[in-house]
This record gives C-alpha cells, sequence and structure tokens, in this order.
C-alpha cells in the first residue's frame, strides 16, 4: 500500500514538473496552464509545449510556418497569439484540435491568401485577427466552422480588393469588423442587413467611390465614433476613400453623426470638402443624355450586327436593350450586350427586324433612343428546305442526328448535288467537302442553311471562298460549322 500511494506521489510530481521550452515563462495557476514566449527568437513553434496548456503566446519571433504537428491534441487551448511573426504558410488543417479556441491573432505576419482549409476545426472562435498581412485573396468558405461564433474579424491593412461579401453577409454574430487600409473598390448593397450585432464598422482609407445605402444603416441610430455612443448604435468610419459626392451619399449625409472625417473627392466643385459643409442641395445628380447611337443599321440574313448606344451622365448609365418584340434582351449564344452599350447579335434572323430601343438609366432618370435593324433575306438554294410547313404537324427531326463524331466516306453524299459530302457530323458540328473542276473566279461565297427541330426559321451561314478557292481552285473545298443552340 506504501508503495502505491508513493507511486502515486511520484507520478503527480512528474505531471506538474512537466519542462517549460527553453527561454519561454510558464504559469501554472491551477486549474489554467498559461506559456509566454515572445522574443525568444524561435524558428519554429516548440515541440516541448504542454499539451494542456490554456493561453499560449508566441509573438515577436521569427517563426516562419504554422504545421499540423505545432498543436496537436491541444483540446483546452482557448488563447493563441501568433502575432508580429514572418509567417507565410499555414499548412492544411493546422489548428484542427483547437475545438475550445477562441481568440487566434496572427496579425503582422505575411500572409497573402487565406484558403478554406487554413481554419478548420476552430467551431468555438469569437477573434479572429488578420490585420497586417499581406492578404489579398481570401476564399469563399475559409471562415465556414465560425460563421455563427464570430465577434470580433480584423482585416485591416492588407491588400484586399476582391472581398467574400457573401461570406461576411453571414457573419451574424459579428460586433466589430475592421477592414479599414484595403484596396476595396465595391461595397454590394445589403450585405450588412443581417448583422444585427454589429456595433462597428471601419472602411477608411479604401478606394470607394460610392457606398450604397444598407437597411441596416436606416434602422439604428449611426454614429462617427464610438465615444459617448449609445450601446444600441452603430459606428461608421468611412474617411479616406475618394468619394464620389452625388445624390447616392445623399444618405450618408443625412445621417446624424459629429465629427466624421469623410471628404469628397469629386465632382471637382465639391473636391476635399467635408460632408457636414456641404448643403444637401448640392448631392445632386443628373439624368442620362443619349450621345451616340448607331444611325439605320442593313444586316444580311445569318450575319453578324452590332447596334451602339451611348450616354453620359452622373452616375454612369446603365443601358439595357428593347428587341422589336418589346422583350429585353439579355446576355446569350446569339445576343451580348456589353457595359459600353453595344449590343452585338452573332447571327441575325428575319424576325430580327425592326426598331430595338436603347435604354440608359441612373439614379437621376432614364434616356430612350430607337436604332432600325433591316435583316435582308438571301437567295434560296434550289433543292433548300422549304420555309413553309403545316402547323398542324409535329417538329421534323433535325439533320443532326447523333451527339458522337461520325467519320462519312468521301464519296457518301447529301442530297442532290453529288458534288458536295458530308466528312464528319457531330451533335453541333458538320465538315463538308466538295470539289471544284473548274476556275470558280465567279465565285465570291458559299452557302449553307440549317434549322433546328423545334424551330422553322432557316439560319444562314455564309463565307468568303476567296481564302481557299481562288487560290487553288483545283483543291478540294472544306467547309466547317458549327451551330448555335
Amino acid at each position: 500500500m506504501e508503495r502505491l500511494w508513493f507511486s502515486l506521489l511520484l507520478l503527480a510530481a512528474a505531471c506538474r514538473g512537466q519542462p517549460c521550452p527553453k527561454r519561454c515563462m510558464c504559469q501554472s495557476l491551477s486549474p489554467s496552464l498559461a506559456i509566454l514566449c515572445s522574443k525568444t527568437g524561435l524558428l519554429f513553434v516548440p515541440a516541448a509545449i504542454d499539451r494542456r496548456t490554456v493561453e499560449l503566446r508566441l509573438q515577436e519571433n521569427f517563426i516562419t510556418a504554422v504545421r499540423r504537428k505545432d498543436f496537436a491534441n491541444m483540446t483546452s487551448l482557448l488563447h493563441l497569439t501568433l502575432s508580429r511573426n514572418t509567417i507565410s504558410q499555414i499548412l492544411p488543417s493546422a489548428f484542427s484540435d483547437l475545438r475550445r479556441l477562441r481568440a487566434l491573432h496572427l496579425d503582422s505576419n505575411r500572409l497573402t491568401v487565406i484558403k478554406d482549409d487554413h481554419f478548420k476545426g476552430l467551431t468555438n472562435l469569437r477573434h479572429l485577427i488578420l490585420a497586417s498581412n499581406q492578404i489579398h485573396s481570401i476564399s469563399a468558405h475559409a471562415f465556414d466552422d465560425f460563421l455563427s461564433t464570430l465577434e470580433d474579424l480584423d482585416l485591416s491593412y492588407n491588400n484586399l480588393a476582391e472581398t467574400p461579401w457573401d461570406m461576411i453577409g453571414r457573419l451574424t454574430n459579428v460586433n466589430t469588423l475592421n477592414m479599414d487600409h484595403n484596396l476595396i473598390e465595391h461595397v454590394p448593397q445589403g450585405v450588412f442587413t443581417n448583422l444585427h450585432k454589429l456595433a462597428r464598422l471601419d472602411m477608411t482609407s479604401n478606394k470607394l467611390k460610392k457606398i450604397p445605402p444598407d437597411p441596416l444603416f436606416l434602422r439604428i441610430p449611426v454614429y462617427a465614433k464610438s465615444k459617448g455612443s449609445p450601446l444600441t448604435s452603430l459606428v461608421l468610419s468611412f474617411g479616406g476613400n475618394p468619394l464620389h459626392c452625388n445624390c447616392e451619399l445623399l444618405w450618408l449625409r443625412r445621417l446624424t453623426r459629429e465629427d466624421d472625417l469623410e471628404t469628397c473627392a469629386s465632382p471637382s466643385d465639391l473636391s476635399a470638402k467635408y460632408f457636414w459643409t456641404i448643403p444637401e442641395e448640392e448631392f445632386i445628380c443628373d439624368p442620362p443624355v443619349l450621345t451616340r447611337k448607331s444611325p439605320h443599321t442593313v444586316s444580311m440574313e445569318g450575319q453578324h450586327a452590332s447596334l451602339k448606344c451611348k450616354a453620359n451622365g452622373d452616375p454612369e448609365p446603365e443601358v439595357h436593350w428593347i428587341s422589336p418584340e418589346g422583350r429585353l434582351i439579355s446576355n446569350g449564344t446569339r445576343t451580348l450586350v456589353f457595359p459600353n452599350g453595344s449590343l452585338e447579335i452573332n447571327v441575325t434572323v428575319l424576325k430580327d427586324s425592326g426598331n430595338f430601343t436603347c435604354i440608359a438609366s441612373n439614379a437621376a432618370g432614364e434616356s430612350t433612343g430607337r436604332v432600325e435593324l433591316v435583316v435582308t433575306a438571301v437567295p434560296h438554294l434550289a433543292n433548300s428546305t422549304s420555309r413553309s410547313r403545316d402547323p398542324s404537324s409535329e417538329p421534323a427531326p433535325s439533320d443532326i442526328l447523333t451527339s458522337s463524331k461520325v467519320a462519312l466516306p468521301n464519296n457518301e453524299t447529301r442530297g442532290a448535288d453529288r458534288r458536295v459530302s458530308l466528312v464528319e457530323l457531330t451533335g453541333n458540328s458538320a465538315l463538308i467537302r466538295w470539289s471544284s473542276q473548274m476556275p470558280t473566279t465567279g465565285v465570291r461565297m458559299f452557302q449553307v442553311q440549317y434549322n433546328s427541330s423545334g424551330d422553322d426559321t432557316l439560319v444562314y451561314r455564309s463565307k468568303s471562298t476567296a481564302f481557299t478557292a481562288l487560290q487553288n481552285y483545283l483543291k478540294p473545298i472544306q467547309l466547317c460549322l458549327s451551330f448555335y443552340s
């Protein structure tokens, strides 16, 4: 019995006497255990760390990477400080065992990218400090494990231009959000709507020209600084941005705030002026004015057509197009609307003929203009498919019947002309070959017509023969067609 008690005493003594890492300070204040290793010249996380540690401070060293084994089995750790090192790499799942960790300080390091697997396992994290790194990219799911628990997120003094706003908008428990001193140019409207606990938002010194009025800003009192402000208020900081002071920022001017630092960068008559010194009536917008649109445009059926529409205004107008049938035109395989107002029609059809309407709109109003497009029909081949069909008949099978590539003999023919052969066929393309036995100086283009199984409209594809037929008319001519869906 005495030997048993003696053995237990030795075991307890050994547990209490676990060696402290070299040049570190270990504080055992029951039931907590803290290890302080700041300014000790560490190149790696010490291996001899007690796995029962509750607080671990490793700031101001020369640690370059965080490895999976560094914090393995440290399930009691609540506070981890790795500030002011030279960390540029976090290996996948390096913190996966820290299920109870509440605060992680990684500020003043050399991180450039935050990936989805960097913070896996931190399901109880409350404070994440990533300030003063070189971060330019954060993956869309990097914070998924603690979206509902995070209270404090500091991303200030980084190189963020693109921000995962969808992820930011789901931090429903966040109280403080610091994104100042980055390269952010755009804030989506409504991104902060569900952050009901947000008390401080700092976005000073970015590249914001405009800030959309978020519903959250209009529901609760907003102040410029936290000193003396009610607990139920929201402190906003947008100073140091090149703000364009027009009617879109009138909502910010109307907020009840004191000592705000926002100034205007444009327009020129308001440049460098503080918000509260500018009367509300000077926050104005200019309605769109059409400065250029295409004249009467003519295109051959099956060819490309380009319609132009440009407008000036403040803010920059957005341009939309309405088809002759009264439908809003969107981007697709046949049509493409560019941000500069141009409308490109890749393959015109006869029903495109008519007046297209371009609508330029901004916060001050809209302006419309009409552009007429005339699509001329091309001549029909003698053996072409008839345009007329019995309306009561079912759609005929498509001429393209297979989705796999099929190689056909050169002598296999299609249609009445035995000199034309279909060489190769796929679900959306065809390779056609024909031979010319005489000079083709009089032929300027060749043409193929086709239609889909559910559409009677014939589509024409034409191409000049000069690149092959006129150079060497005795060699076979090949044409590869790609069909639009």
